[in-house]
């Protein structure tokens, strides 16, 4: 059940206690990929996990602004603050669990958004409100993981198979051009870049022209069953927290 299109009498009545949550942001992904990358890849992931499942699950409205300080010198990025986020994530989720959807697995698309969205599980979780579990869809694409940039292989291949009409296949050239290899800049195990804008010139961690539509397929494939997955293993759990040793 999508919460958009559905009316309070649909919820009331669709027996589940399930929820999905997509959360992404709105932020540069070089010349060739559109602002909306991680909230239009969290979606589609969301969506094709849905479909592998047999559980009723009601699916929110997705989260587009995320932690994305990092990209603030490229026009167009948007973000908020860790607590902002960490607020109106969790409080989000504390009004699905108000009309018993308190089983919550948030499908994330930005890195940034990694570490807060855990925090806020555990806040929900040991308060007893919800019990909340973030998902983030590029850590669950088997080997493929490893070749996560930024505007790079895995999102530009996601992106080719969901939405290629966004993808601007005549500045794949210029991506190229101004990419980084890496994210940030080491030494000694301590990243000594804090902003996108001082290691990459156009924003671009990675190459975008590995990123076939055969393989945004696959890694489609491999996300939505994993999710698949842990949408059962969240709906089979025993959430009560454990007795003080």
């Amino acid at each position: 059940m999508d919460l958009r299109d559905a009316t309070w009498t649909d919820v009331r009545d669709f027996g589940t206690d399930i929820a999905v949550v997509p959360v992404g942001s709105t932020e540069q992904h070089g010349p060739h990929a559109p602002l909306g990358t991680d909230v239009i890849t969290a979606e589609a992931v969301t969506d094709a996990g849905l479909e592998k499942t047999d559980l009723a699950v009601v699916r929110a409205p997705a989260i587009p602004i995320g932690i994305a300080e990092e990209h603030r010198q490229f026009p167009g990025t948007m973000w908020v603050s860790e607590d902002t986020f960490r607020d109106y994530v969790r409080e989000s989720i504390e009004s699905l669990a108000h009309h018993g959807l308190e089983r919550v697995v948030v499908v994330n698309g930005h890195g940034g958004n990694v570490d807060a969205l855990r925090a806020v599980g555990g806040r929900l979780t040991r308060s007893g409100d919800a019990y909340a579990v973030p998902f983030t869809w590029f850590e669950a694409v088997g080997e493929h993981s490893s070749d996560m940039g930024h505007g790079g292989p895995l999102e530009t291949a996601l992106l080719r198979h969901c939405a290629p009409d966004l993808v601007r296949e005549d500045r794949l050239e210029e991506a190229q051009d101004g990419r980084a290899d890496g994210w940030g800049e080491w030494q000694s195990h301590a990243n000594l870049a804090y902003d996108a804008a001082e290691f990459t010139e156009n924003g671009v961690v990675g190459d975008p022209e590995a990123g076939e539509e055969a393989r945004g397929e696959e890694l489609l494939e491999l996300a939505a069953a994993s999710l698949a997955d842990l949408l059962e293993a969240v709906a089979d759990r025993d959430v009560s927290r454990p007795e003080r040793r």
